[in-house]
């Protein structure tokens, strides 16, 4: 059954932490809507391999229209986190026990919506201390699973299990 998908992403994000399980995602049958302050605005990788047209401002859409989210990483969950709305967002998943999925520094969005306390998560390591002080419990592995609800991986070398993971998650 086809599921629609949130993705939360602005400028810098890490390429591949969203081409490839995007690419998945949509060959699985599932409908992605990019998310970012303004719709039609074409943001870019911080690699500079791929840019992403946005198709809904974040203040024309509402957590309830869809069934998961994800949340790139990259410098971009960074930069969300600074607009309340994006934190907001984010958290009403959590609080409704939506599927997230969030990879590299994808949780620091979550850590600012204050919803990984006593949750089992990873994340990339320069991020480690802050998901500790969060109330996280910190895991080094490529994937961590938690409730069956969130999903988290470290690195772009991770994708292929995160990816797995939260298909598995969306099935």
């Amino acid at each position: 059954m086809s599921k629609k998908i949130a993705v939360v992403v602005t400028d810098h994000f890490e390429d591949s932490e969203y081409t490839k399980p995007a690419k998945a995602f949509e060959e699985a049958g599932h409908q992605l809507t990019v998310i970012e302050k303004e719709k039609g605005k074409t943001i870019n990788g911080k690699q500079g391999q791929a840019s992403i047209e946005v198709d809904a401002s974040i203040n024309d859409v509402k957590p309830d229209e869809f069934d998961a989210l994800f949340i790139p990483g990259g410098f971009s969950p960074d930069l969300l986190r600074e607009d309340e709305k994006f934190v907001s967002f984010a958290k009403t998943f959590m609080d409704d026990k939506k599927p997230v999925f969030a990879i590299c520094h994808g949780p620091q969005l979550l850590i600012t919506a204050e919803t990984l306390k006593g949750r089992d998560v990873t994340g990339y390591k320069s991020i480690a201390v802050d998901l500790k002080n969060a109330g996280a419990n910190f895991h080094d592995k490529e994937v961590v699973v938690c409730g069956n609800q969130l999903v988290t991986s470290r690195t772009p070398d991770d994708i292929p299990a995160f990816t797995r993971e939260s298909l598995n998650l969306l099935n």
